[in-house]
């Protein structure tokens, strides 16, 4: 009998090439715990920015722009948290791997709409402080640190093989 040395014996232990692409689901639920926290974060400090006295003060677009963080950070809060929540109301799995993509393209949408809230809430803060040409640049700039670092530079790695 030939032996394909490509396939792994029964007895060995599969390596990280072996294993599903979406990963591991503690692996998941791990990337959630680091994201979540950032979110939460934004999210509270725009929930209570109105309640502050200078808040009254701020330009109708900056308040369009306010509306429009708000959103996207309660947005990404509720993708975020969505798995979660799902898990636990679901439980017990019956599909685990659908589960799983479907998971992760929440958290997916979840990150876009917290970069996006990132951006806004950049634009805000730096626009009050510096002015609105000012906040714009620096708002592009961030946008487009998250544009790398989150999205081009890990799809750029994959394509190349390189991790």
């Amino acid at each position: 009998m030939k032996v394909d040395p490509r396939q792994p014996n029964k007895g060995d232990v599969p390596d990280e090439a072996d294993l599903p692409e979406d990963g591991d689901f503690s692996d998941m639920l791990s990337e959630m715990r680091i994201v979540l926290p950032g979110a939460q974060t934004l999210a509270a400090f725009l929930i209570i920015l109105p309640f502050n006295g200078g808040f009254r003060n701020i330009v109708q677009s900056e308040k369009y722009v306010f509306l429009a963080t708000l959103f996207f950070a309660l947005s990404s809060l509720i993708l975020l948290s969505g798995p979660a929540v799902q898990h636990r109301v679901m439980r017990p799995l019956m599909d685990r791997e659908r589960f799983k993509r479907y998971a992760t393209r929440q958290i997916v949408a979840g990150s876009i709409a917290l970069g996006i809230a990132l951006v806004l809430g950049t634009n805000l803060v730096v626009s009050e402080v510096f002015g609105h040409k000012i906040g714009l640049l620096v708002a592009t700039v961030i946008g487009t640190i998250v544009a790398g670092v989150w999205w081009m530079v890990p799809l750029w790695l994959k394509r190349n093989k390189r991790v």
